[in-house]
């Protein structure tokens, strides 16, 4: 086995939010925090965040979204894919991991994404408005406030791929790479359709 590694940054050009899980809303405060580190109190971008973001994009790239129930892709379907597709459905499935086992473990691990060196004297957080228009009165309701890592911060990517007997290495980094355009061409985090969440990946 081969384990390749693929690290680089993460420009963020628009407010990005991955929100925090916070139980509890201060009088006052942000309504909506973004997910920060326990000891440092700085934002990260939690790798499940950017793993399953890339593996969503890339089933729909690879054409098997409407070919399931609405579960993650898995080789049980694999004969409903038309000829022409199956290759990189194959390579998906390789990539991410199969739960009925054919092609077995997961070769992708994407680790936390850290706030970069270049980073650390930047602002890490902004306030983001947001409120309801009433359609009727023309009057805004409900405001709350986002909070949002904003344009200009980066952070640092690490993914490893194990890479198996009778694998491709190259098949598998390009998959990963074409996960990361159609990240660049949608959004990560929440609120996408709002204009948040444009990123940049930046290689090593």
């Amino acid at each position: 086995m081969k384990i390749v590694k693929l690290t680089g940054q993460i420009e963020i050009l628009s407010g990005l939010h991955i929100g925090g899980g916070d139980d509890t809303m201060k009088i006052g405060g942000i309504d909506n925090g973004v997910v920060k580190d326990v000891n440092t109190d700085k934002p990260y971008i939690p790798g499940s965040s950017l793993k399953g973001k890339m593996r969503s994009l890339l089933e729909w790239d690879c054409r098997v979204v409407g070919q399931g129930d609405g579960t993650p892709f898995s080789s049980k379907i694999l004969e409903k894919i038309p000829e022409p597709d199956k290759l990189r459905a194959k390579t998906l499935l390789k990539l991410f991991g199969d739960k009925e086992g054919e092609f077995g473990i997961t070769r992708i691990s994407i680790g936390d994404c850290k706030l970069s060196e270049v980073s650390k004297d930047k602002v890490l957080s902004e306030a983001k408005y947001e409120n309801v228009i009433n359609r009727q009165k023309g009057t805004a309701e409900h405001p709350r406030q986002t909070e949002r890592v904003p344009a200009g911060v980066m952070f640092d990517y690490d993914i490893r791929i194990k890479v198996l007997e009778g694998d491709d290495e190259q098949e598998l980094i390009d998959m990963v790479k074409k996960g990361f355009e159609l990240i660049e061409s949608d959004y990560l985090g929440g609120n996408g359709s709002r204009g948040y969440g444009r990123v940049r990946f930046i290689s090593d």
